[in-house]
């Protein structure tokens, strides 16, 4: 299993946790309030069945909470995880509490909600998911202990930083780092702490491939800004997560977020947006999208395929390679707009394009070309956003000249993007769509997906000259 896929599990594992855990102990302090009459006999107490609604909300506000805690995204130590659950059930009560009597006033989901029943939901709740997220991590501890799914981790520097991290790695092993070794310059020792020295700096992208390598941490705070750039673009390969160990000024000034590890402060240059459970997030996001638009879209496709075909000679459809996720092609449905003999002529698109037929002029100035491509993101070959697919021999041409363009293909291709509505699209700079492709895959979020799908639809009916 790789270690992506096991993260996303145990990620997954823990979110379905926490979510039982907190009911259970809902049920619990509500039987607990039920049979001890403290802080007094209680009264007029309703079926636990009554209570169905306020659990399922007490989940959801926790977990919520939990995740604005950062409680699905960093490893903490035991002391600091229990400081965080108690914060984030403390605030999930007291907005279950808030929301339940804001919605369910007045409604069959309306019920007493005892203050007992709530001290006690409240202290069970940080006790059990204490113990469960312990228990999580022992089995998760365990399995990595065999060789499941531990990060493979490289570490640029050979200085004293270099050794603290080092030392921080192999005294936590719940972190889950195997440290293949060490990269810096020729004056580097053969060996720090027992962990080999790979090689110069300079030979990590060779390093990356030839150890399969999950993270890098460049732990040289003193080295110049021109050095680090150069070492991070260098790291910026797939899903090579990077974290740079920061110097006070960073720390106190920085832009860019500061996390821990096992207590040391690290920037994260770029971590992965796109990982465990946000990944499954944004793929259910593009099944639900695409099911519901292929069936509102269906009568105008076939009305469509209907004078396409009365309007010029060929298929109504328009297949085509292109290359998606991971550099790997797949066959991208399109409704025809050209002649026939288009690709014999050329195969790159521009505006106004004298190859189009008359009926494909409108249904490009409408985007309605694009609908059959919900058919591809329902198959799971493309997502609803994400950066346009080429076809191969472009790729192959434009990762020679263009920086990082190779990166783009980090995420899945999209029918529409932040570079598309930034008016980046055919026949437009492809150093500028890779800039603005980038940025969207390494700060991706679901609110950022909606955003681009509402602004596309608005550019569909309101900007005609953009399609």
């Amino acid at each position: 299993m790789t270690q992506h896929r096991f993260q996303s599990l145990s990620t997954l594992a823990l979110v379905v946790l926490d979510a039982l855990i907190t009911m259970i102990a809902f049920v619990i302090a509500y039987y607990l309030r039920a049979n001890i009459p403290f802080p007094a006999e209680p009264v007029a107490l309703a079926p636990i069945a009554s209570y169905t609604g306020l659990i399922i909300l007490q989940a959801i506000c926790v977990m919520i909470t939990m995740f604005f805690y950062r409680m699905y995204h960093l490893v903490r130590s035991r002391v600091d995880q229990f400081y965080a659950i108690f914060g984030a059930v403390s605030i999930g009560s007291l907005l279950a509490v808030s929301f339940s009597t804001i919605f369910f006033k007045n409604t069959p989901l309306e019920v007493d909600y005892p203050r007992a029943t709530l001290v006690y939901a409240w202290g069970l709740s940080i006790l059990l998911i204490s113990l469960g997220r312990w228990t999580h991590q022992r089995v998760i501890t365990s399995l990595q202990a065999r060789g499941v799914g531990r990060q493979r981790v490289i570490i640029v520097g050979a200085g004293d930083v270099a050794r603290v991290v080092v030392q921080k790695i192999q005294w936590s092993p719940y972190l889950g780092y195997d440290i293949i070794g060490i990269v810096n310059g020729p004056e580097a020792p053969q060996e720090l702490l027992g962990v080999p020295v790979l090689g110069h700096a300079d030979e990590l992208p060779q390093l990356i491939d030839r150890h399969h390598v999950d993270e890098v941490i460049i732990a040289l705070p003193e080295a110049s800004h021109e050095e680090m750039l150069n070492w991070i673009a260098l790291c910026q390969r797939g899903q090579v997560s990077i974290k740079v160990f920061p110097d006070v000024f960073e720390i106190m000034s920085g832009g860019v977020s500061v996390d821990d590890m096992g207590g040391l402060p690290m920037l994260t240059v770029r971590d992965v947006a796109l990982r465990g459970w946000n990944l499954a997030l944004k793929r259910m996001v593009d099944m639900v999208v695409s099911a519901i638009l292929l069936v509102a879209a269906s009568p105008i496709m076939m009305l469509v395929s209907f004078l396409i075909k009365l309007d010029s000679e060929g298929p109504a459809f328009f297949v085509q390679e292109r290359v998606g996720l991971d550099g790997q092609p797949f066959p991208m449905i399109k409704f025809r707009t050209m002649r026939r003999d288009a690709e014999a002529l050329s195969d790159w698109t521009v505006r106004d394009d004298p190859r189009r037929t008359r009926l494909g002029v409108w249904l490009r100035r409408l985007s309605i070309d694009e609908f059959p491509q919900f058919i591809n993101v329902l198959l799971g070959d493309m997502s609803m956003v994400g950066p346009r697919p080429e076809q191969p021999k472009y790729v192959e041409e434009f990762q020679k000249k263009i920086p990082r363009y190779r990166e783009r293909h980090r995420e899945k291709a999209g029918i529409t993007g932040w570079a598309v509505i930034n008016g980046l699209r055919g026949d437009t700079s492809i150093e500028e769509r890779t800039k603005y492709d980038l940025w969207y895959i390494e700060n991706w979020s679901i609110w950022l997906d909606v955003k681009i799908m509402v602004r596309t639809a608005v550019r569909i009916f309101f900007d005609n000259t953009a399609a």
